[in-house]
């Protein structure tokens, strides 16, 4: 029982943090994920250090996130070999568990690098379902082998579900308010073109889509330009 109420407890704490990190006003998908990676390193069993992998198209691998200087080596070592424990969760969709990376043959020239550059010796990673085109993984290591448990795992992806749905809620929020700031700056443009040319509000966006083809420049920086351009003190 105290075993269950222990990770009871834990469970209602990770879903107080994605709650708090979400209702905060200045939670940007940096601050969340950042936020995410040191909460992981103190609430999951036997973490020492976490990270947050991510894999884009073309097998480049980032590190968004991390609590110290070890998860970004290992993400580097990743990427030069394109293997490793963070990248198999991410890709395959899985849970990977090093249990020893002195005696683990799954990943031989990560491996390699990882025991030669760095004193991890256990990894747990916890694939991430990120939206889009991106794959990604919530990631925890230790020095020591062996520390990862039961409630290790439990508590890991239930972590990286949690995560998921942060991250990708605070990206969107990010994309939503660059949406409404662009429609912003071409209403206003629009709005010129129409008090300057005597044109309606078709006309005035067709305009504006014929300067930026002609230019080959997106259309929202032909608007902001346009409105910079009208809001600067003549000379």
């Amino acid at each position: 029982m105290n075993d269950q109420a222990g990770m009871e407890a834990a469970h209602l704490r990770v879903a107080e943090l994605v709650q708090g990190l979400h209702s905060r006003p200045d939670a940007d998908s940096e601050t969340v994920v950042a936020e995410l990676a040191e909460h992981a390193a103190v609430e999951i069993p036997g973490a020492q250090y976490a990270g947050i992998t991510l894999a884009r198209s073309g097998k480049e691998v980032e590190t968004p996130a991390a609590t110290h200087h070890w998860p970004l080596l290992l993400d580097k070592i990743q990427q030069r070999h394109q293997e490793g424990p963070c990248l198999t969760a991410a890709w395959e969709e899985k849970t990977v568990h090093v249990v020893d990376l002195e005696t683990d043959e799954r990943f031989p020239n990560y491996r390699r690098d990882a025991l030669a550059e760095t004193p991890i010796r256990s990894i747990m990673a916890f694939q991430m379902f990120i939206a889009g085109e991106t794959l990604g993984a919530l990631n925890v290591y230790s020095e020591q082998a062996d520390v990862f448990t039961r409630e290790s795992r439990t508590l890991g992806l239930i972590f990286a579900a949690h995560s998921s749905v942060a991250w990708n809620a605070a990206r969107r929020d990010e994309q939503f308010q660059r949406a409404l700031s662009s429609r912003d700056v071409i209403g206003q443009a629009k709005g010129m073109i129409m008090e300057r040319y005597s044109v309606d509000a078709v006309q005035a966006f067709d305009l504006l889509r014929k300067l930026s083809q002609d230019s080959n420049v997106p259309l929202i920086k032909i608007a902001t330009d346009l409105v910079a351009s009208a809001q600067s003190p003549a000379e």
